[in-house]
């Protein structure tokens, strides 16, 4: 299956319902995606849990709360209302071109599944996409969100040997770099890919899963992290071998890594017109530059350019 990445034209046609155990707090939860009422609704997390007056979460750069290992959204102004680990399903929401959904979910975390964004882009698929509509009454400031962004200089952020850059480019392309010298299995990994040169969002990026470290595993575990982490959701290697398997990608650490990226810079509504290098970066500095691109000009619709 090729779901070209295009610009986030359309919303979904039907509900998508999925459940799972979130990655770090361990807590079943049920999500349900919903189409748009109108464009300018954008995608936004509705927490159905809390209770009261419904408190809308909106899928953006400002919205970011924390980046500790995961992307975690929150309502303006509400310390209780956030959702967590929100980067597999908005990176294939990016991939199947949706631009605007309700997203109802009842705890505090998104499901991991089996640590890719397969699962949400196949039910995304089995619901379909329909045309978005009008404006709302709590439309977003500006629809301008769903045009790409394009730098006008080339753009960087750092901390230490982890970096992100992004390029002018005349359509959205990304590459990632990792680098683990101490754990051959995963090594030194590049993966490239752009909607625009027939790269499969579906079949190259989307089954990519998470990946983890064996020797953290148990560090994490006594922080209070990855408390519903398993064999079914992640790969976990040590330093001679990979302890689960067997790999969907020779690269598949590089390429989850890029799908994060995905996800992440999908918070400005679509993917930059800009070629997006990241090396040994994290969530952190991945909202980083989204937050430098928020503040670029974006582009006039181009049959050609990206999500």
């Amino acid at each position: 299956m090729r779901l070209p990445c295009r610009r986030l034209a359309s919303t979904l046609a039907g509900p998508v319902e999925l459940a799972g155990i979130g990655l770090h707090t361990g807590a079943r939860v049920r999500v349900r995606a919903l189409p748009a009422a109108a464009a300018d609704d954008g995608i936004y997390f509705v927490r159905c849990d809390l209770g009261g007056d419904e408190r809308r979460i909106r899928a953006s750069p400002d919205s970011v709360v924390c980046t500790r290992l995961s992307t975690t959204l929150g309502a303006a102004g509400d310390g209780e209302a956030t959702v967590r680990t929100v980067e597999h399903l908005l990176a294939a929401l990016c991939g199947a071109g949706v631009g605007a959904c309700r997203v109802e979910v009842d705890g505090p975390e998104l499901p991991l599944l089996d640590g890719s964004a397969a699962p949400w882009l196949a039910a995304i698929r089995e619901a379909g996409l329909g045309p978005l509509g009008g404006t709302s009454a709590a439309a977003r400031p500006s629809s301008s969100r769903q045009q790409p962004r394009r730098p006008r200089a080339p753009l960087h952020v750092q901390d230490g040997d982890a970096w992100v850059v992004a390029l002018p480019a005349a359509a959205a392309h990304l590459t990632y770099g990792i680098d683990f010298p101490h754990h051959p299995p995963i090594g030194r990994q590049w993966f490239s890919w752009s909607p625009q040169l027939g790269g499969s969002f579906a079949d190259e990026v989307a089954p990519a899963r998470t990946f983890g470290l064996f020797e953290q595993l148990e560090a994490l575990r006594a922080q209070g992290l990855i408390r519903g982490g398993s064999s079914d959701s992640a790969i976990v290697c040590d330093a001679e071998r990979w302890l689960t398997g067997p790999l969907r990608f020779d690269d598949e650490p590089a390429r989850h890594k890029l799908l994060d990226l995905v996800g992440d810079l999908s918070l400005l509504g679509a993917l930059p017109q800009a070629h997006v290098v990241a090396y040994k970066a994290s969530h952190r500095l991945h909202v980083e530059m989204a937050r430098k691109l928020a503040d670029e000009p974006t582009v006039a619709y181009d049959a050609n350019s990206g999500c």
